[in-house]
């Protein structure tokens, strides 16, 4: 198959996939305090870039189709800071993808570019956890409330998105890209 076939397919699975781990939990997913299971996958975009437009497109139809819908600022609120997260993980993950790319004997010699690529497995990941919990965070009181949120309301939410983040992305998400990290399929297509 060609690569670029196979990075639209792939794009179009990981949409469909945020959709699945988004809808059906949309009690849990959207609010104040929200655990969105599919947030999970933004981890992906630090082994393959294909992934970027799919979780981008997968948060954009899941905000859409949200039961809760917020309109069109959180629709595209949320959308573009999964996108720019996306491709800040990609960006601070450029190690970990060098280190892979290393045959086993390659890996062995390169004790710092296997500390580098260890590193770059955890910072890559603050993205998706740092920005929605500062942007999503900080707009959210403003849909949610019946008045202008106090402060105190705003870094509560603040608060809440970035732990409610990091449990998702470093509990379900960074075993995830552990496990992809060694499957040779998956390693064939990191750029």
């Amino acid at each position: 198959m060609n690569k670029k076939l196979f990075n639209i397919i792939l794009a179009g699975i990981m949409a469909g996939l945020y959709l699945v781990f988004t809808l059906p939990f949309a009690q849990i997913a959207s609010g104040m305090i929200q655990f969105r299971l599919a947030e999970a996958m933004t981890v992906l975009p630090a082994l393959v870039p294909a992934t970027i437009p799919g979780v981008f497109l997968g948060c954009l139809l899941a905000n859409f189709f949200n039961p809760q819908n917020l309109g069109l600022i959180d629709i595209l609120g949320g959308s573009l800071t999964t996108l720019l997260a996306a491709g800040a993980t990609y960006i601070l993950a450029k190690p970990l993808r060098q280190y892979l790319q290393l045959n086993q004997s390659q890996q062995d010699e390169n004790l710092i570019l296997g500390k580098r690529a260890n590193v770059a497995r955890i910072v890559a990941l603050l993205p998706p956890v740092i920005l929605n919990g500062l942007i999503v965070g900080t707009y959210l009181p403003f849909l949610l409330m019946p008045k202008t949120p106090s402060i105190g309301a705003i870094l509560t939410t603040v608060l809440s998105i970035t732990i409610s983040q990091t449990i998702v992305i470093y509990g379900l998400g960074l075993p995830l890209l552990i496990a992809l990290s060694k499957n040779r399929a998956i390693i064939n297509y990191v750029d």
